[in-house]
């Protein structure tokens, strides 16, 4: 064993027989990944050093690229990063095991195009299997942090590039605690936390695109219970301002967050393709269903972004929030 991830309320065993892939993961995982073992983890990721493709004869087809049998699935080039994945279920545990076995066109795209092949890897290696194996739990991944600022606990979400990081940033700056930066899981009372770097413009790290770096993420928090929903929006030229909004009204902007998030686009293939194979899980993540869960759950609020970035703790302390609270 490699290492162990508590990630997006799961613990992952990763061994690796690549040195490039456990530079990957270690850089991936932000100085998170423990080098201890554990009998408890309940996924299992194994990158193999073999090139050959996984055994597939007699197997019935699934999709195009994907085979399955007795529960069992194989697929190749999983999300265009280059692996292909054997999935089974064990009494013990639940066991991913890759290959990297890319076509011509992907392995040079793995290398002109780095940042972008990172992000795919990371995905396909250790954040899908967690985010996927989660809603065998009821839980679904979430385009959302949960953070403490002063005494609240907001669930904060909005579209990519309205400023949430900014604002998530600002409070660990300032002592408080985040289960991460862009993905999150819930089941509609708790959140817990998708590891992965933080990326924000103006930052050292590994580049990504739109300008950012990667850092690490100080003061994570594994799992939050959030007492209320904060849905971002931007308008420049005009004050930030707050006011409470209906559950209906976060609850639908908390989903349509999530379904645009460029992180999930290649993750809704991802899952109902092993579900299909498996029988093991839901076809769908129930996005809609924890959404609702949250916003009935708690009080719900719209925060207009301005020209200068307000800090959170003082929006959400202000006279009017504790009374609408």
């Amino acid at each position: 064993m490699n290492g162990v991830l508590d990630t997006a309320g799961e613990r992952l065993a990763i061994e690796y027989s690549l040195p490039w892939v456990g530079e990957l993961i270690e850089e991936g995982s932000a100085g998170e990944l423990q080098r201890i073992d554990v009998d408890d983890a309940s996924l299992r990721v194994y990158v193999e050093a073999e090139s050959a493709p996984f055994r597939t004869a007699g197997w019935r087809l699934l999709s195009r690229g994907a085979w399955h049998r007795n529960g069992e699935v194989v697929l190749h080039n999983v999300c265009t990063a280059g692996f292909d994945l054997h999935f089974r279920r064990r009494a013990e545990w639940t066991e991913f095991t890759y290959r990297w076995r890319p076509p011509t066109r992907d392995r040079l795209a793995a290398r002109l195009l780095r940042s972008r092949f990172h992000l795919l890897a990371r995905a396909v290696l250790m954040q899908y299997p967690a985010l996927w194996w989660a809603g065998t739990r009821g839980r679904s991944p979430l385009h959302a942090s949960a953070c403490t600022a002063g005494n609240a606990v907001p669930l904060v979400t909005g579209p990519s590039g309205v400023g949430r990081s900014t604002l998530l940033l600002d409070e660990l700056e300032r002592g408080g605690a985040a289960t991460g930066d862009n993905i999150a899981v819930g089941d509609g009372t708790t959140v817990w936390g998708l590891v992965e770097p933080v990326r924000v413009e103006g930052s050292g790290g590994r580049r990504m695109p739109h300008g950012r770096g990667e850092v690490p993420m100080r003061n994570r928090a594994a799992a939050l219970v959030p007492d209320r929903l904060v849905v971002l929006e931007r308008r420049p030229g005009e004050e930030t301002s707050l006011s409470p909004c209906s559950p209906a009204t976060a609850a639908r902007a908390l989903v349509t967050s999530t379904y645009m998030a460029g992180e999930l686009r290649r993750f809704w293939a991802f899952a109902a393709t092993l579900a299909a194979g498996s029988d093991v899980g839901p076809p769908h993540p129930p996005v809609a269903d924890v959404a609702a869960g949250f916003a009935a759950r708690l009080a719900c609020f719209a925060l207009v972004l301005g020209s200068e970035p307000p800090r959170l703790a003082e929006t959400l302390s202000s006279i009017e929030v504790a009374a609408w609270a």
